[in-house]
């Protein structure tokens, strides 16, 4: 049974009780007045002024007009000398203030011209910094590893890096580290180590691809989907390690290796398996590893995880898509459509229909309208959202899901940096026999997939990357002086506030000085008037984005909707 509600206490009182409070009040009243009397506190009595028939009357008031007087002009003086002493303290202030901001400009002029004159340190995310930490990786490195992609290992050498390594002048040696392989065909494998070993010494590599630790029970935790059927066995760990540990016992010391590529080939992935544990950070957004890391493997070895290579503007748009640095979020929908494009125009049209499961389609538009509608990424009004679907199609074509291979050059012809002597060089103090041993038997312990499975691809050849940060100076400049200029506006207005503080503080002084004046005068309170600002009407930060995304919008991509003049619901529903 619920209970029923209460009804609240009246608050009204009954005339008896009433009567009784105000009875009380009086008879306190006259205790107080009472007291009062006993006390001796009475009301002052008015001064009755000096009498018509007091003798001298006419000196005595004379003598108290003067009295007046004097106190009126000690009054003044007192006035004067508060008022002149405050004058002085404002010049004070006032000369400490534009000391202060004097300083304040000579000290950012000097910072201005010591940043000019010195090297300054650019920012971590910049490419600047990115070249700086691959410059330190070659220097300090005795041995440098190029990480290649197995599905296309001639788009992911870089002829800046071999060369640099190669007409070094020292005893630097460079190696090839073939990683993915269980990505590609066998036939398309062997073929390309035989055509690599040619020009330098050549690992087959498989990195471990999930390894045992708080980022694996992450991954569980979130019932992400992994393919088990992967397994997570490290292949030509052994091979890497025994040709290392023999280059160091031939220069008797140890050694430093340096790790080289472009982004998302595995360079990280390879530290972490020839360590055993997840020494540097791994993920699928590009350029994770951001500076030089050392991770000590043994005595004689240490390896030096570097930043990914600056892929260079003047590359084609197929190594611009796969290998640039900067991620698929951040870039813009039109450098994301024509690195899509780039890349389905270097592959068989069957072969990517046959993997997407798609029918046939004209142009890269209506192949990311249709894997779009099948996927179920639809936005309101159930257009197809291209945008993300070709950002996440790049990522899976950098990532290790699908499986692709290209075919090696027939006519061999080595970069001109690569003469006979030099090829001797490289690989001197290397056992290539044992090399094609340790090969071959990791090209036999791995499964791959089936041909059919595998798309055809065309390599677009090297690819370009940026060593020296003069070459990346102008972007970095530029971004720079727009971060000093609005700095410079920032502290305008710092400084304009601190002033119109400081006035408002000196005005507020004046008004209490004149208003104890008056008070002990006259008595008479003084009342401000309070300032009221205008508001200056116009168009709100909500009301500007709603206008900018419907002009986005507005322009879209289908030309259909142009031709019938039919409902547009991009452009209503936003």
């Amino acid at each position: 049974m619920r209970r029923p509600k209460l009804k609240k206490a009246s608050k009204r009182l009954s005339c008896h009780k009433r009567y009784k409070i105000q009875k009380k009040i009086r008879e306190h009243h006259r205790k107080v007045r009472k007291e009062a009397k006993k006390h001796g506190r009475k009301k002052p009595k008015k001064d009755p002024g000096v009498p018509s028939a007091a003798p001298f009357k006419e000196e005595l008031l004379r003598e108290a007009e003067q009295r007046k007087q004097r106190l009126e002009e000690l009054k003044q003086k007192q006035k004067l000398n508060r008022q002149k002493e405050h004058e002085k303290k404002r010049k004070r202030e006032a000369k400490k203030n534009a000391d202060k901001i004097k300083e304040k400009a000579e000290g950012k002029e000097s910072s201005r011209k010591s940043k000019a004159k010195t090297n300054k340190l650019p920012a971590k995310n910049s490419k600047q910094w990115f070249c700086r930490e691959l410059k330190k990786v070659l220097e300090a490195s005795d041995v440098v590893l190029e990480v290649l992609d197995a599905r296309d290992p001639m788009g992911c050498r870089c002829p800046q890096v071999e060369q640099a390594v190669t007409c070094s002048g020292g005893d630097k040696k460079l190696l090839l580290v073939l990683n993915k392989i269980d990505l590609v065909t066998k036939e398309n494998l062997e073929k390309w180590l035989n055509y690599l070993n040619k020009e330098f010494p050549t690992v087959a590599f498989k990195s471990a691809t999930l390894m045992k630790d708080k980022t694996m029970e992450q991954v569980t935790k979130r019932r992400v989907r992994v393919d088990l059927a992967r397994t997570t066995q490290c292949f030509g760990s052994k091979c890497l390690l025994k040709l290392l540990q023999e280059y160091g016992k031939t220069q008797n010391r140890a050694i430093q290796v340096g790790v080289v590529g472009f982004p998302n080939v595995g360079k990280s992935s390879i530290i972490n398996s020839l360590k055993g544990v997840r020494a540097c950070n791994v993920g699928l957004t590009r350029g994770v590893t951001k500076s030089m890391q050392i991770v000590q493997i043994d005595k004689q070895t240490k390896l030096l995880d570097s930043p990914s290579i600056i892929a260079d503007p003047s590359n084609s748009a197929l190594a611009l898509a796969l290998r640039s640095i900067i991620d698929t979020e951040e870039s813009g929908s039109a450098d994301v459509l024509e690195g899509v494009h780039a890349i389905l125009n270097h592959c068989n049209k069957k072969q990517v229909m046959m993997r997407y499961n798609i029918p046939d389609f004209k142009d890269t538009e209506e192949f990311l309208a249709l894997l779009a509608q099948k996927r179920g990424m639809l936005k309101k009004g159930g257009v197809p959202d291209t945008e993300n679907i070709a950002q996440l199609l790049l990522s899976d074509w950098t990532g290790a899901k699908i499986s692709y291979h290209s075919h090696p050059p027939e006519p061999q012809r080595p970069p001109p940096y690569l003469t006979e002597d030099k090829i001797a060089e490289m690989q001197q103090c290397f056992n290539l026999k044992n090399l094609e041993e340790e090969n071959n038997k990791t090209v036999e312990a791995l499964k791959y997939p089936s041909p059919a499975n595998s798309i055809i691809f065309k390599s677009a050849g090297m690819a370009n990357g940026t060593i020296e940060e003069n070459k990346v100076i102008e972007e970095a400049s530029a971004w720079e002086n727009l971060e000093t200029s609005k700095e410079e506006e920032d502290e305008e207005d710092d400084e304009e506030e601190e002033e119109e503080d400081f006035t408002e503080s000196d005005d507020d002084e004046d008004d209490m000085e004149e208003e104890m004046d008056v008070e002990e005068e006259s008595k008479v309170p003084v009342s401000r008037k309070a300032k009221l600002g205008k508001r200056e009407t116009g168009p709100t930060n909500s009301e500007k984005e709603t206008a900018e995304n419907s002009n986005s919008l507005s322009l879209s991509l289908d030309k259909k909707a142009e031709e019938d003049d039919d409902y547009d619901f991009n452009t209503d529903y936003v």
